[in-house]
This record gives C-alpha cells, structure tokens and sequence, in this order.
C-alpha cells in the first residue's frame, strides 16, 4: 500500500502546507510546471518524489525530470504527463500510445481545472490535480491525496490549499 500526494502547476511557488499535507504520502508526484530545480529538490526532500516537467520548466528541471513518466506501482500501470488532456480530448500527439496501451491511472496537469474522471472507453482514470501554485486563472490551490494498494486506487481526497492569491 502507498498513499501518493499528488500536484501540479506550482509555478515555483512553496507553500508551507505542502509539509503537512504530504506527512503521511508515502511519495509525491507533480505533473508539471514545477517551476525550478530548487522547488523540485524542496519536495525531494521531504519524500521520494517522481515528477514530469511542464511547459513553463527551464532546462535544468527538463533535464532532470522527463516529458512523460510511465511506471508500475501497487499493480497499477501510472503514466504522467504534463499536458495531456482529458477523456474525449486527449492530446493528439498521446492518443496513438493511450488507446494502444492504455495505463490503468493517467495524469496530468497544466489546465489548473481538478478534474477526477473514469475514461470508460480506455478503461482508465484520469487525475489532473488542478494547481497548487499561486499563478494561473484559478480561484483555489489543490491537490490530490490517494491510496494505491494492491491493483486498486481508493481514498481519493482533494485538498483546497487557499485562495490562489
């Protein structure tokens, strides 16, 4: 079992909040526009931390972290990627590679709208934690909390930070 903290779009924004509400993830996943490599290493330190650059990431974050992040953990096939739409409007340059080999869980970011939703078609659930950073069009910071175990994805929590600005 591991419960994942999950978030995006931070814009090198840090939030004192994020040490709390990742105490008890057992690892921290960001689907891009990290914003720095300094903010990158900040949640390196506090958990294993597995991330995909975004649009607005510089070289060194490129350089450190990949386009798209594909693994496997508690029996669950993950694919990470920053800009990647959402089911019925998948990003054109992925959904060759989605519908032939769909993940069980795919994520990502960019749009800041949190979004939770079953793809029936790819038999698939998609996550786009919204932004936890204070820049974007957004009204509220989030992120997502939730438990892989064995195959399955439960206790889905969503975490409003505060107020973007």
């Amino acid at each position: 079992m591991k419960k994942i903290g999950l978030l995006s779009d931070t814009h090198n924004h840090w939030d004192e909040k994020f040490e709390t509400y990742f105490a008890s993830c057992d690892e921290i996943w960001h689907a891009g526009d990290i914003g720095s490599l300094a903010l990158a290493q900040q949640f390196e330190t506090l958990k294993p931390f597995r991330a995909v650059y975004g649009n607005i990431d510089d070289a060194s974050v490129r350089q450190a972290y990949p386009h798209t992040l594909r693994f496997v953990i508690e029996g669950i096939d993950v694919m990470i990627t920053h800009i990647g739409g959402y089911s019925g409007r998948y990003n054109p340059a992925l959904l060759p590679q989605l519908k032939a080999n769909p993940p069980k869980l795919f994520i990502t970011g960019h749009s800041h709208i949190l979004k939770v939703m079953y793809d029936k078609e790819l038999e698939c659930l998609h996550m786009n934690p919204g932004a936890a950073g204070k820049y974007g069009f957004h009204q509220v910071r989030t992120l997502l909390r939730f438990v892989l175990d064995e195959g399955d994805i439960r206790d889905l929590e969503v975490i409003e930070i505060g107020k973007q600005g």
